[in-house]
């Protein structure tokens, strides 16, 4: 979400020197609710990754509110806050094994999408292909925080889903220690979809099946209901 913001204020300015984007132009770009959209800039101006400032139309009106990117702020940005979000998971299971609990990679992953991914909305489990994609998409948002570019597709009506991840910013880590990293990963999907509602999905992780990317495996098992049908004369 934050990185698409970043890509899309870099993109105007350089088709527009210095014009910036409101944060109603950027959630229109972005399709996002304006109430989100506001939030994450926050969070950027508070990494000092997006500066803001009140600027005044050619004409009569009130000034607008308007963001631009810091100038170096996102260079080396993704690699260094995907590692920021590892560290803090790793520490967080360090802290539990210290306290006696026994963590394996998996279970640290699921429990940091429990505490840190937003609860939906409507929490019960999709009964449609069209729901059930919607929480994939949020799964992807995710994804994206994590510095991870994931493409989505969907197989079996919609039941099942690949998620690729194309380039894994912890590519080397993964290459050492595959069992650790990539059972983090599966556990931060399979987490990200309990915290969705969705508590039947399995999830399964096919690592290197590129030279950068992995692919997230997964499948709802709940029941899908009928379509409904025009009763005929």
């Amino acid at each position: 979400m934050r990185r698409a913001l970043i890509d899309t204020l870099t993109e105007a300015e350089r088709s527009e020197q210095g014009a910036g984007r409101t944060a109603a132009e950027l959630a229109s770009h972005v399709g996002l609710h304006l109430t989100t959209v506001r939030f994450h800039l926050d969070q950027l101006v508070a990494a000092g990754a997006v500066s803001s400032e009140f600027r005044s139309h050619r004409g009569a009106g009130r000034p607008r509110k308007v963001y631009t990117v810091v100038a170096g702020a996102t260079s080396g940005r993704p690699e260094v806050e995907s590692l920021r979000l590892l560290s803090s998971l790793l520490v967080e299971a360090l802290a539990g094994t210290l306290h006696g609990e026994r963590l394996t990679p998996a279970e640290a992953g699921r429990r940091w999408a429990l505490e840190h991914v937003p609860v939906a909305a409507d929490d019960r489990p999709a009964e449609s292909p069209g729901r059930w994609l919607g929480k994939l998409a949020q799964v992807v948002d995710v994804l994206h925080e994590w510095g991870y570019t994931p493409e989505l597709a969907t197989s079996r009506g919609g039941r099942s889903a690949d998620i690729t991840l194309s380039h894994c910013p912890f590519h080397e880590l993964a290459r050492a220690n595959e069992a650790v990293v990539c059972g983090i990963h599966r556990g931060l999907i399979a987490g990200s979809l309990e915290r969705l509602g969705e508590t039947n999905a399995r999830v399964t992780l096919e690592p290197f099946v590129g030279p950068d990317s992995c692919v997230a495996h997964i499948t709802t098992t709940t029941a899908f209901r009928a379509p409904a049908t025009k009763e005929t004369a």
